[in-house]
């Protein structure tokens, strides 16, 4: 991720860099994504909503790219909210710039796929987490991938995207 942000960086293609406020959407479902991300400061939650209770899917923070990955692929509207947890500073690209920037050279297809392959993998480890490992095993899985995580976010949102109880996690973390 720092490689492909530095080469973005070198050549100047942000569009624009934009701050949000404390519980401020960056995005809302129904809505199509046309931007890529850059978080230099922050912390952000992608979720659904179902039935007016809210489930966090994945959390953004300093120096993670993040988007509406469904629509920016698809070009269709998101199912997605992403919201800053709090204050949050973000670079911003066009996806038709950013695709411009990939098609420049192999390098940065290369970099572009290895992006998507560890989404990819961190979404499947995450299924199987929550599909069949305990609250524990959960917690020190993420705890073990994503150190930075507990620095950046406060525990009441990793709970919930944990899929547990913010007195669990308490727990957990205390032990």
């Amino acid at each position: 991720m720092n490689e492909l942000f530095n080469r973005i960086e070198k050549q100047n293609l942000w569009k624009k860099n934009i701050t949000l406020k404390r519980n401020e959407y960056l995005k809302v479902a129904g809505t199509v994504e046309t931007n890529l991300f850059y978080i230099l400061a922050g912390s952000l939650k992608i979720s659904i909503m179902n039935n007016d209770e809210e489930h966090i899917v994945r959390l953004g923070y300093k120096n993670n790219f993040i988007t509406a990955l469904d629509s920016f692929i698809t070009e269709k509207p998101s199912v997605f909210y992403i919201q800053a947890i709090k204050k949050t500073e973000l670079k911003v690209i066009s996806k038709k710039t950013y695709l411009e920037f990939i098609n420049q050279s192999a390098e940065n297809k290369k970099l572009w796929d290895a992006l998507l392959q560890s989404l990819l993998v961190q979404q499947l480890e995450r299924e199987i987490d929550i599909l069949i490992n305990s609250p524990k095993e959960r917690y020190l899985r993420v705890l073990l991938r994503s150190p930075q995580l507990f620095q950046e976010v406060p525990n009441k949102y990793i709970a919930s995207y944990l899929r547990m109880s913010p007195e669990t996690l308490s727990r957990l973390k205390k032990s």
